[in-house]
């Protein structure tokens, strides 16, 4: 199965695909505009996910990916340019990923710090694309834009659930 960008973006004004691909001014007025899509991601997934299960997060977030794939790689066709550092909506929707199960980690930290060492890690993932998630970027257009990135958020969330079995087998 090949891997196609979507064409219905390619119907949306430039103006309105680069607001929605860079989220308004945050992907060009700000430095390290990653950080802050990221940033922006932890108050979307506390608006709308923080009361949501796994099950739910997970299907709202397949969801949102696809316009995110659609978005990020109508952005790159525009801009001309292979993933641009300014383009941060693909760093915003996958936040909640970083967070399934998220519950089951409030014990030995409370909920903000879980959130900090979540979003922490996700950067950590993001920036070094450790486990191969670099060979994710080659996929075409907005696929390989999201793709990295979804899987940072898992290898984010893996590794605190993780360390917490660790901490739950080894810390008392």
């Amino acid at each position: 199965m090949k891997l196609q960008q979507p064409i219905w973006p390619r119907f949306l004004s430039t103006q309105l695909v680069l607001a929605l691909a860079r989220l308004g001014p945050v992907g060009r007025k700000l430095p390290a505009p990653g950080t802050w899509g990221s940033v922006a991601g932890m108050l979307y997934f506390t608006v709308f996910f923080y009361p949501l299960g796994a099950v739910a997060t997970v299907l709202l977030s397949v969801f949102t990916c696809y316009l995110a794939v659609a978005i990020c790689g109508e952005a790159e066709f525009r801009l001309a340019r292979k993933d641009p550092g300014e383009v941060i909506l693909d760093e915003f929707v996958v936040m909640p990923l970083c967070f399934l199960g998220w519950r089951s980690l409030v014990g030995p930290l409370p909920p903000w710090a879980v959130f900090l060492v979540g979003l922490g890690l996700f950067r950590l993932f993001d920036i070094l694309k450790p486990f191969g998630i670099n060979r994710l970027q080659d996929l075409p257009g907005g696929w390989g834009v999201v793709i990295d990135d979804v899987a940072a958020a898992l290898a984010a969330c893996a590794t605190m659930h993780v360390a917490h079995l660790l901490w739950l087998h080894f810390g008392h």
